[in-house]
């Protein structure tokens, strides 16, 4: 009989050896169930990787105005970009690996909005634009380029600039002077000193022509006017008087308090000092006149003027005849006072003659011009107030306790301060050092939980979705692929002897087992013939197998 199975008593179904044949036995719903789980523990993977490859985000944006925000965002979702928003909304938050890739996109696409455009908006003249538009846009540019300049100051957040540059005539008279304005947004807790605020104005007043520096106004985000020079309503003095004030007492309570915190302890001193600046420009011009000092040549002419007259008469004889009239002519002088004499005529001579001379000499006299200008910020008075704690006394038991200071202790603490901010009685300081037992407020402490904690609530934010992810990943494991890895890695029991035989013949036909028998007498019968004498057995088995019983038959 061919192509026939054989098969003995109950029968084993037949089972691969290897893995791939153990699988490919699965029944079909199972091979379905593992094709969908490793789908799923794929997609799961899948997400994972790219949750990790966008978990870095980066600023993109900071301090934009709410009108760019909302652009940027829209703009970014389109995109179909993630984005985060930092704490308060001051930054927007990307993937780091798209940060430049973003900029430059959000740049052709105009955004933000509010960058500030310098002399680049020359490259894009269009045309047939007329001189008003080219005006406004050198104008515009030049705007730009200074807000550039003033913004790279590191105490400077932002800045705005507003330039009035009149057209130019040909009448020189009415020609108008160029202005400026500038708005400056400072970072929180910085300052600009006299110093910065004038290199503001500098440079824009040297960046526009013939525009003058005192036509260039600064202000600050508050409003208050930096270049101001007029008196303000705050105790008659500008911002920047009020600056110098704060300075000079500033500098006097820190020398106090790095002179006496060595002392008494860290936070067991305050004090302030108070000063009275004079801020008041006076100036005062004389003028002095002495007389010429020394001797005649030391003396310096100014201006000099002689006159002198001659006139002559008949020889007429004159005087007493005798000796006396017979002598020579006197020689003539001149007073330094310029004052003007007649000259001694001749007594006498052989003719009639008469003359004068006038001679006026003017001196210079000396002439002292004196001007003075009294200094501006002058301190005229200070005034310092220091409390300073209670000495605190540690016992031997280690019980604190505070204890007053005495009255010895109080006058050596004054002693220094007025060292220390140079004292001046005649000018009217005063000094006054008051020990006070300082009240000390506790402040209880609250415990937190471990799970209400911000560093554990961030934490359990950025483990939630790597954690679910992977929660998901096991469910898909032991629930649809690890059943069919079971049964596919799992080896066929070895056959028990006797139990099942099952030969294929010819071909890989697999036949339905035989039924079991009604009645298991024969059965029992073959069992003990088979102990009895196998070799029998054997040999009939071994006809079954080759056929040779069915052949005799046939």
């Amino acid at each position: 009989m061919n192509n026939a199975v054989v098969n003995q008593t109950p029968l084993l179904q037949l089972v691969p050896d290897s893995f791939g044949g153990r699988l490919a036995a699965l029944p079909l719903r199972s091979k379905l169930s593992a094709a969908l789980g490793i789908a799923a523990l794929a997609g799961v993977v899948l997400a994972m990787t790219l949750w990790s490859s966008k978990g870095d985000f980066k600023v993109l944006y900071a301090n934009l105005s709410d009108k760019d925000g909302g652009a940027v965002i829209a703009q970014l979702s389109q995109m179909n970009v993630p984005y985060r928003m930092s704490e308060g909304g001051a930054a927007i938050l990307v993937p780091a690996g798209q940060v430049h890739d973003l900029r430059l996109k959000l740049a052709t696409a105009g955004l933000p909005k509010g960058s500030v455009s310098g002399y680049e908006l020359m490259d894009n003249a269009r045309f047939g634009q007329t001189q008003f538009q080219e005006r406004l846009t050198f104008q515009r540019g030049l705007e730009g380029e200074l807000t550039r300049s003033i913004t790279s100051m590191a105490a400077v957040q932002n800045a705005r600039i507003h330039l009035a540059l009149p057209n130019q005539n040909g009448f020189f008279r009415e020609q108008q002077k160029p202005s400026a304005s500038v708005l400056l947004s400072l970072h929180p807790g910085r300052t600009l000193d006299r110093a910065q605020v004038a290199g503001i104005v500098h440079l824009v007043s040297s960046s526009v022509p013939e525009l003058d520096p005192k036509n260039v106004s600064v202000l600050d985000q508050t409003g208050a006017l930096l270049t101001s020079g007029e008196r303000s309503q705050n105790g008659g003095m500008d911002a920047q008087q009020l600056q110098y004030v704060n300075q000079i007492e500033t500098g006097y309570a820190k020398r106090i308090a790095d002179l006496l915190e060595p002392i008494v302890g860290r936070d067991n001193l305050r004090a302030t000092v108070t000063a009275d600046v004079d801020f008041s420009q006076s100036e005062a011009t004389s003028e002095e006149f002495r007389p010429n000092q020394g001797d005649k040549a030391s003396v310096v002419i100014r201006s000099q003027q002689t006159s002198e007259q001659n006139g002559t008469n008949g020889a007429t004889p004159s005087g007493v005849p005798g000796a006396a009239s017979n002598q020579p002519p006197v020689a003539a002088t001149a007073p330094l006072t310029g004052a003007s004499q007649p000259l001694q005529a001749a007594q006498g001579g052989a003719a009639g003659s008469n003359g004068r001379r006038d001679a006026t000499t003017n001196y210079e006299v000396d002439k002292t011009v004196r001007v003075t200008r009294n200094a501006s910020g002058n301190v005229k008075r200070l005034n310092a107030a220091v409390v300073v704690n209670n000495r605190s006394v540690t016992d031997p038991k280690g019980k604190t306790t505070q204890v007053p200071l005495t009255e010895p202790e109080i006058e050596k603490l004054a002693t220094l301060v007025r060292e220390s901010i140079g004292f001046n009685k005649d000018r009217g300081d005063s000094v006054k050092v008051v020990n006070a037992p300082f009240k000390i407020e506790v402040i209880p402490q609250v415990d937190v939980p471990l799970w209400k904690q911000p560093e554990v609530i961030d934490m359990l934010r950025a483990a939630a979705v790597p954690l679910a992810l992977a929660f998901v990943a096991l469910l898909v494991f032991m629930g649809m692929i690890r059943p069919a890895l079971n049964v596919a890695l799992t080896p066929p029991p070895p056959p028990e002897p006797g139990s099942t035989l099952a030969e294929v013949v010819d071909d890989e036909q697999e036949f339905p087992a035989l039924p079991a028998p009604k009645s298991t007498a024969n059965l029992d019968g073959a069992r003990a013939l088979a102990k009895e004498n196998p070799a029998a057995v054997a040999g009939i088995l071994r006809g079954w197998v080759s056929g040779e019983t069915a052949t005799a038959r046939a």
